[in-house]
């Protein structure tokens, strides 16, 4: 990468790799501490430790000519598409597997934060709000692409596809930590089986 002046590019992966430590630290002192925390301090430091900014931005280091400085500066400024990625992500994963997490000892879930500011005792009313913060990311999304922007549109795609890995992990239940037949089946429809001509 110093041959070919990308150097800026390790930069930008390291400072990835600290915000995502730092976000897991975060967790780690809020689980010990026994603290819940506003669903706004949450999702800024849980979709952190999601991963997905740290996903794009290990993906960009090898995608070529296309990535400049200005790809690693726009996604240092938090792009809506990648806010929306990292809210369907987070709140998709928290949805099917607070439960679990809970008993096993895990720090807060949205679902427990969102119960503690709003006072709502309701999972399915949670779950309900939750989608509907879904719909509205997946919404985002969409209006990223539906105009000109700063970055091209391969960078645009790659988060996209991201956020279709998190869809289909965590569709209908936590495919990422509890591999089942759905995840089974969908990797071998991908993989595996022959598309039928």
């Amino acid at each position: 990468m110093v041959k070919e002046g990308r150097a800026y590019r390790a930069y930008h992966a390291k400072e990835a790799w600290k915000n995502l430590a730092k976000a897991y630290f975060d967790e780690a002192k809020w689980f010990h501490e026994g603290y819940i925390p506003s669903m706004e301090e949450y999702m800024r430091v849980a979709t952190a430790s999601a991963g997905h900014t740290t996903l794009t931005t290990m993906s960009l280091l090898g995608m070529g000519d296309i990535v400049t400085k200005e790809s690693f500066e726009w996604l240092l400024n938090d792009p809506k598409i990648l806010r929306a990625s990292n809210t369907i992500g987070r709140l998709m994963d928290d949805i099917v597997s607070s439960k679990f997490e809970k008993e096993r000892g895990h720090v807060a879930s949205a679902v427990d934060c969102y119960r503690k500011q709003y006072g709502v005792s309701d999972d399915q009313e949670i779950i309900d709000a939750f989608n509907k913060q879904i719909v509205d990311s997946w919404k985002d999304i969409n209006e990223e692409f539906l105009r000109p922007t700063s970055v091209p549109m391969p960078i645009l795609v790659l988060v996209l596809n991201l956020t279709r890995v998190a869809d289909l992990l965590y569709k209908k239940d936590d495919g990422f930590t509890h591999v089942g037949k759905v995840m089974k089946d969908s990797v071998a429809s991908y993989f595996i089986d022959p598309a039928p001509l």
